[in-house]
Parts: C-alpha cells; sequence; structure tokens
C-alpha cells in the first residue's frame, strides 16, 4: 500500500506589490503517494513553480502571504512552522532540483565541496568521511569517473552532468519527496532520457514520492502516474496520467495536447539559390598544460563540415552537447576562430576583416539558447529589442524604433504594454520571445537559431513554429536550426545533418532520415526522443 506523504487543501498565494495584492495560486489542491509520481503541467506563469516553492517554503516572506489552504507533509502542516523546523525537513526529507542548474549551482566551488556542504549541514559529516559518499552518489546518477570530477566547476560540466550533479545533490540525504522543476529542459534527448531512466530507477529504489513539473507532454507520458494541468494559478483538471492524456476534458488541456509540434518543411522553390556556401569547415581549441599554459595540443570541436543552404531553406543541426551544434554556428557568426570557407551570398566570410563585416551581421542573425545570459537584466525589452536598429539603421527616430519595437512584439506574441519592463520580470518562455524579437527586428535573410523553442511551452514553442514558418514563406528566410528536439526540427527542417563528438554522422533530406536512417548513431536518437506522429 503507497502511503500519503503530501496533501495540499485549497492552497491560494499571493504577491505584494505595494498595498495590493496579486494572486498567482487560487485554491490548488493536490497529493502525492510514496512511490508516486504527480506531474504539474501548464504554460509558463500558470503557477507550477509557484506551488513547488510553497511546498518548500522557499518564497520570500515579506514578499508573498497564503491567504487560505494548508501544506501537510507526512500529516506537519509546513505553512505555520517556524523556519528552524522547516531547515531540517528542506533537503533531509523534501529535496528539490531546479530547472537551471548553472543559476543553482555555485560557479566557484568545486564539484565536491558543493555536495559536501549538503551532508556537512543535513548529516554533520566530516569531509573524510564525506568523500567517499559523493563519490558513491555521483557514480549512481551517471557521472564517468566521478573521483577525476570532484575538483570540476560548474562551467567544466555539460549541461547533463550539471543536471547529474544538481540531482545527487538532491538525493545525498535520500529525501521521501523529490520535487523536480522542469529538470530536462533544454537537454539532449539521449541524456533527457538517461535522466529519466535514473529518476524512475531511484525512485523505485528509494520508494520516493515526486511532484515533476514540465511543459513536455512527452515527458508525463514516460514518468507520472497522475496528471494536475494548471492555468492561471489554477487546477483545471486532475486524472490518473492515462486517463487524462487518452481523454482529456477540460478545453485547455485538450489545447495543450492538440498543441505538439506538427506540419512538415514549406516547399522549397525549385531555382531558389544558394545564400549559404560552407566548405570544410573546421574549429579546434588550443589544450595548454603547466604553469605558464603552454600548448600541447588541441582539441579538434569540428572536423570538415560541408554544406550549402538555398534561400528560403531550413537546415537542422541535431545531436548531443559537445557534438559541434553551436560550435558551427559562432563560427558561422565569426565569433569564434574557424578554418575553411564561408560564403554567405557571394560574400567570403572567411577573408573579410572583422572589421568590415558591420554591413553582413544585419543580414545574419542569431538567437542563443539561454536568454537569461543573452538578454541583458539593466536594460528594459524596448531597449534589447530596439538596440541593433541602433547600430544599423541610426537615421530612424526614436519614436519609429518604438513602432518597429511594438510591431515585432506583436509578431512573437508579446503584450507590447510590457515593453518599458526588465527581463526579470517575465517568465523563461516569455524571455526567449524577446531574444527572437530581437533578431527578428532587422529582417535579417539567415538567422542561426540555437536551440530557439528549448525552453518554452508546447503551445507557446507550436506559436513560434508557425511564427518562424510564416516569416520565412513571407520574407524567404534562411534558417541554420540547432535542436535537439527532433519533433521540431522534423516540422520546420528541409535538410539535416547529425553531429557527433564535431564529426559528420549524417547528413541529407529530413524526411528520408527520419524515415530510412542510414546510421546506429541517428537510429538511437530517434529511439531516445521516443518519436511519434501524434
Amino acid at each position: 500500500m503507497s502511503s500519503l506523504l503530501l496533501t495540499v487543501n485549497h492552497l491560494s498565494v499571493a504577491f505584494r506589490q505595494g498595498e495590493t495584492l496579486r494572486s498567482v495560486v487560487n485554491d490548488v489542491s493536490l497529493q502525492i503517494n510514496a512511490g508516486e509520481t504527480l506531474a504539474l503541467v501548464g504554460e509558463s506563469g500558470s503557477g507550477k513553480s509557484v506551488t513547488a516553492l510553497s511546498v518548500m517554503r522557499l518564497l520570500h516572506a515579506s514578499s508573498v502571504t497564503y491567504p487560505s489552504g494548508e501544506i501537510l507533509f507526512e500529516g506537519q502542516d509546513l505553512l505555520h512552522r517556524h523556519e528552524r523546523e522547516l531547515r531540517a525537513i528542506r533537503g533531509n526529507k523534501i529535496a528539490m532540483i531546479f530547472q537551471e542548474p548553472m543559476v543553482s549551482l555555485n560557479p566557484l566551488h568545486n564539484v565536491e565541496k558543493q555536495l559536501y556542504e549538503v551532508l556537512s549541514l543535513h548529516r554533520g559529516m566530516r569531509r573524510n568521511a564525506a568523500r567517499a559518499e559523493i563519490i558513491s552518489c555521483l557514480d549512481r546518477v551517471g557521472i564517468r569517473q566521478p573521483a577525476s570530477r570532484l575538483n570540476d566547476f560548474p562551467h567544466q560540466l555539460s549541461g547533463g552532468e550539471r543536471q547529474r550533479v544538481m540531482i545527487a545533490m538532491a538525493l545525498l540525504t535520500q529525501p521521501k519527496l523529490l520535487i523536480a522543476d522542469e529538470p530536462t529542459t533544454a537537454l539532449d534527448v539521449t541524456v533527457q532520457a538517461q535522466i529519466l531512466n535514473l529518476l524512475r530507477e531511484l525512485q523505485r529504489e528509494l520508494n520516493m514520492g515526486m511532484l515533476f513539473i514540465t511543459h513536455n507532454l512527452n515527458i508525463v507520458r514516460q514518468l507520472a502516474d497522475s496528471v494536475s494541468v494548471m492555468r492561471h494559478g489554477s487546477v483545471v483538471e486532475h486524472n490518473r496520467c492515462q486517463t487524462l492524456l487518452s481523454q482529456p476534458q477540460h478545453p485547455y488541456t485538450q489545447q495543450l495536447l492538440a498543441a505538439e509540434p506538427e506540419g512538415h518543411a514549406l516547399l522549397l522553390a525549385a531555382d531558389a539559390p544558394v545564400i549559404l556556401k560552407v566548405k570544410n569547415l573546421r574549429v579546434s581549441f588550443p589544450l595548454r598544460q603547466g604553469l605558464l599554459k603552454r600548448q600541447v595540443g588541441e582539441k579538434i570541436a569540428l572536423h570538415n563540415l560541408t554544406f550549402s543552404l538555398k534561400r528560403g531553406e531550413s537546415l537542422g543541426l541535431v545531436g548531443e552537447s559537445g557534438s559541434g551544434k553551436s560550435t558551427t554556428g559562432l563560427a558561422l557568426l565569426r565569433l569564434i576562430p574557424a578554418q575553411g570557407e564561408i560564403w554567405f551570398d557571394g560574400h567570403p566570410l572567411h577573408q573579410i576583416p572583422r572589421k568590415q563585416l558591420l554591413p553582413l551581421r544585419r543580414r545574419i542573425q542569431v538567437v542563443f539558447q539561454d536568454p537569461n545570459s543573452s538578454l541583458d537584466p539593466r536594460m528594459t525589452v524596448q531597449q534589447i529589442i530596439a538596440e541593433g536598429l541602433a547600430v544599423h539603421q541610426p537615421m530612424l527616430s526614436p519614436a519609429q524604433q518604438e513602432a518597429r519595437v511594438i510591431a515585432v512584439m506583436e509578431e512573437v506574441g508579446l503584450e507590447t504594454t510590457s515593453r518599458h519592463r526588465y527581463p526579470a520580470e517575465f517568465s523563461g518562455g516569455q524571455r526567449q520571445r524577446i531574444a527572437i524579437a530581437r533578431a527578428l527586428i532587422l529582417e535579417p535573410e539567415l538567422i542561426v537559431l540555437d536551440e530557439p523553442t528549448s525552453s518554452l511551452d508546447r503551445s507557446v514553442q507550436k506559436q513560434i513554429l508557425t511564427l518562424l514558418r510564416r516569416l520565412q514563406q513571407q520574407h524567404q528566410l534562411s534558417y541554420l536550426f540547432i535542436s535537439h528536439d527532433l519533433g521540431v526540427v522534423r516540422t520546420l527542417c528541409h535538410q539535416l545533418i547529425v553531429l557527433r563528438q564535431g564529426e559528420v554522422v549524417e547528413q541529407g533530406e529530413c524526411e528520408t532520415l527520419f524515415a530510412t536512417p542510414g546510421e546506429a548513431y541517428t537510429r538511437e536518437l530517434l529511439a531516445s526522443a521516443q518519436f511519434s506522429d501524434h
């Protein structure tokens, strides 16, 4: 028999804004049993993370109030516990994996120190005794050669490795309840599958309850026992997983399920000219050792990549972390040194001095993967989006710039009245739309899209893909689309290149590779994604 771990009854949460209260969670109730997983799904801003943070009582006391409700963990009401009592529960009995490990991990501390802090704080262990347990836990979550990684800092780990360290940190105390807030967002499909398998194994081993927050319904299908759907702070539908996904009752749940990527790449004109030609592109980084950091070799990040891209065509680049996808984009943009030939609309980008590239940069834009690091937190949204106009079209008046900003914000589905706010005031999905608007405002001919939809809700993702397809049709835009979401790639791209450790594994027409992949690695990627046409 499953024992009841967590009960949330009629919880409401409001944020104080001056003298007023803004309601963000309304009358939410949910239950989690030991050994079972409840998935909390919904779009950005629906109240999922606020609900989870309320369970942990991690919202700042000075800015939040709980107008009603109770949160019972093993029968104890957490809403009325003293902070000292909560510290004994947090980390020990309830642990949390946050969405962005680079934000959660301390960049100044190595892996061992960050994990040791957990054991020292919650179990009073000394460093020598803790080291063996840390190594064992890292091995358990799939970190290869864990003893050799203890001195690594977060920036020296891949995205998947950072997320595994976060999981290890959460599991060191063997919690009874694990709260996972979008733990696989932006991970490659193979790493994502490994993380989900790991969580399932650990859950069975520890009989651990899990609150899993996600906007990816494919993950819900694989992992959840039951599902609660949130919208505008309220739970609009709750049911067992298979029943809810196969027989959704609420219109919003039906809308979410209908928002899976669909469609195919646009028809390409037979006489479409080649706008980008790349030949034998190679990128390497020096390996240095010793006190004087002398070069002792090189690491090849990309080896002899060759392709061409026509006007109005989309090329998908897929592969695991470290395969060379983002490196390719940076090399094409001349943001990192590279060897080989890069021709854009007849211009030899590989030969043009950097100072003379400015006129061409307006025609080639980029949307980076992480909006948190690519948007300046000190600038308003209007300033961020209009920044390129100030450089490339300085003749525009402030009123003309503002009109262009308003128009492009409407195109990407952002409230134009929010243009004077700062990035921190937006959800992750909204920040990504700001980044896309910044690229679109200059009306480029080629856009490098580096995981542009990885942090977006499915419904928003569908809107962005529809927008990208419409813009491509209207303006004959060409896209270099870097992604680990194979469903998204299939809906947009004409060509596909599969990369692994800097080498091209397979290359050809997108539909052909999906239908009949020729290489074992491509088949592995497709299997990891559990790709289907629903």
